[in-house]
């Protein structure tokens, strides 16, 4: 008897998104939520009002897109790590995360497509900060070349000072996966080791780990090697440690 080989089955089509997809999704989600929405509009505003009252009150040796760029930034430094947050412990507020796991079941694509969509974001904000900052320049600096001397570096530094604050949103959320709690210690752990750094003792400590200590000179000037080490040193204990601990609770958290 002679046998008749099936063809075999076509290979379905896979129907995994892909990251940029993720991305996208996980970008519209810090905008179409109320929370998002009223977050990201003040900032905008405040980002605008920041400049127009520098404008008119910066003296005339302090008008330069430097100082207009760095006051530009304070807002969405300060504002937009709330909304990276929200991004991530919405999730489990609202109980979408079961529909969000069920869709993508890799957990650490999800993650990490929050993050990039920070990052976006992020590069979103800086762009309407410079030009704020250009704007700003243009109404109230004068022709000189210092006035709109800008490197390549200290831009790079500006946009960084947007981003680090946050991925770290980001990373509080992961590691809390409430949003109260998240924002509180995102806001209160630096503070108080801010404040602790004053103490004598405690002074060459917070030179390496304090963020506010470490981060001020990226909007001032181009960082040399010994305090882009101070940068990475305080960004190890503020950043990489807490997004470790929030990749970890992320992949084994029990979703409801």
């Amino acid at each position: 008897m002679s046998t008749v080989a099936l063809p075999a089955p076509a290979a379905r089509p896979s129907t995994r998104p892909g990251l940029w997809r993720l991305t996208v999704v996980e970008l519209r989600k810090m905008t179409d939520t109320r929370a998002g929405f009223w977050l990201l509009v003040p900032t905008a505003l405040i980002t605008i009002a920041v400049a127009v009252i520098a404008a008119l009150a910066f003296e005339s040796q302090d008008a330069n897109l430097l100082n207009f760029l760095a006051i530009s930034t304070v807002p969405s430094s300060v504002l937009l790590p709330v909304v990276g947050i929200l991004l991530v412990t919405s999730e489990w507020n609202q109980r979408t995360a079961m529909i969000t796991f069920t869709l993508v079941p890799d957990r650490g694509r999800v993650l990490l497509a929050k993050l990039l969509a920070g990052v976006l974001l992020a590069l979103i904000a800086f762009q309407l900060c410079l030009i704020c900052g250009l704007l700003a320049t243009a109404v109230a600096g004068d022709d000189g070349d210092a006035t709109w001397s800008l490197s390549a570096a200290l831009i790079g530094q500006a946009l960084f000072s947007v981003a680090v604050p946050m991925i770290s949103g980001v990373a509080f959320g992961a590691v809390l996966l409430a949003s109260a709690p998240a924002i509180v210690l995102y806001f209160v752990l630096p503070t108080v080791w801010g404040i602790l750094g004053e103490i004598p003792a405690l002074e060459g400590v917070a030179r390496w780990l304090d963020t506010g200590r470490t981060m001020s000179p990226l909007l001032e000037e181009s960082l040399s090697a010994t305090e882009w080490a101070r940068v990475g040193t305080s960004l190890a204990l503020w950043l990489l440690v807490p997004l470790a601990l929030g990749v970890w609770r992320v992949l084994r958290a029990d979703v409801r």
